[in-house]
């Protein structure tokens, strides 16, 4: 019996190994391993991804988020208390980036058919402390629309985008600044490198990307231990650098991005058209936008059962996410009101194999096997 695993990350980058090998000894040999030349490019090329003027990169996506919302408060922009609404329907980073900073998160319910942040619910979920929203782009969707941009505007709110898992993704909306890409939608975006997404570094690494000239030059001071200069502080900073190691590794993978991403697309098209059984639900696939497809996520109500027959016939799975924030022990209360679609799709959203090696034959051969679940 065919094995599919759902992820293997060996296997998936064994074709750039002999190159990820080389950029590692370059940077060995080179003698600086914080703040150097790797660094420097990747910055660039990732600003030139996301049609942004800066790109800083940190150590990871949380840290990237969080300096963000940081950065902000040091320029009197917001202030302990402000309200920040984030979607209910997404990793738990999200919401301890807000809650890190002395802000408070207030939770909105996420649409059915994307499982992004439901725009028309922000409305009623704006008061006089509200200032910035955080649109997820879960799974690789863009959550971006045009009622999401005139909320904003109309009531002068920040958009801060949480692009972990959706860089090279572009929306059919047009963002703040005149691209349609994700990472340069707002007025800033945290991007995460983890080994598992579509750019995945060896480790952590993360980085933020903006237009916004005097946010930039503040996380790069806050992310250096808040200096602006050798040894003269000018913020309480934090050490959340990148290093020049990971940095190496993803400029080798950035060159094969837009080629993994489009494999994902057409391994998520193969699923789609070839999934018929009735007790699963496929992800809508958009006309207009560009998904990267970070997760295929579909929903069954009997997951557990699902997930086992799977299993069996050499299937693997995963599930992001099995508890939604507002359920962890660590923000019990945090939902001011009933949060029903979440909590449903956190009981039914099953995740299929779609990084390599996986391929769309393979997506073909597994909905073979679901369609007899």
């Amino acid at each position: 019996m065919k094995q599919y695993p759902f992820l293997d990350l060996a296997c998936a980058n064994a074709p750039y190994m002999d190159e990820l090998k080389a950029a590692a000894c370059e940077v060995i040999d080179c003698g600086r391993y914080l703040r150097g030349k790797q660094t420097e490019m990747l910055e660039q090329e990732i600003a030139q991804l996301c049609h942004t003027r800066h790109c800083v990169a940190v150590s990871n996506g949380l840290d990237a988020l969080r300096l963000i919302l940081r950065a902000y408060k040091e320029l009197g922009i917001l202030s302990d208390g402000d309200e920040v609404i984030v979607p209910a329907n997404t990793y738990v980073a999200s919401i301890l980036a807000v809650s890190d900073n002395g802000l408070v998160p207030v939770l909105c319910e996420p649409r059915e058919d994307t499982m992004n942040l439901d725009s028309s619910r922000i409305e009623n979920l704006i008061t006089s402390r509200t200032r910035a929203i955080m649109p997820v782009h879960l799974y690789g969707t863009p959550c971006w629309d045009s009622q999401l941009v005139d909320t904003a505007s109309k009531h002068g709110l920040l958009l801060v985008e949480d692009n972990a898992q959706a860089i090279g993704a572009w929306s059919d909306v047009e963002g703040l600044n005149g691209t349609h890409v994700t990472g340069g939608l707002g007025n800033a975006a945290g991007n995460s490198f983890y080994p598992t997404k579509n750019l995945g570094a060896l480790g952590d690494a993360g980085a933020v990307t903006t237009n916004d000239d005097d946010l930039a030059a503040a996380i790069r001071s806050l992310a250096n231990y808040g200096s602006d200069r050798r040894y003269h502080n000018i913020y309480l900073g934090y050490n959340c650098r990148m290093d020049e190691i990971q940095a190496a590794m993803l400029r080798v993978k950035l060159r094969y991005l837009q080629q993994e991403n489009d494999t994902r697309a057409a391994v998520a098209h193969a699923y789609s058209e070839s999934i018929t059984n009735p007790l699963v639900k496929t992800p809508v696939i958009f006309d207009g936008m560009r998904q990267i497809w970070h997760q295929y996520v579909v929903r069954v109500e009997n997951r557990d059962d699902f997930r086992a027959f799977l299993i069996s016939h050499g299937v693997g799975s995963d599930v992001h996410y099995a508890t939604p924030p507002h359920q962890q022990p660590c923000y019990s209360g945090l939902a001011k009101s009933a949060l029903p679609i979440t909590e449903r799709l956190a009981h039914e959203v099953v995740s299929l194999p779609i990084a390599p090696p996986i391929m769309p034959d393979d997506a073909r051969a597994i909905a073979s096997i679901i369609n007899r679940y």
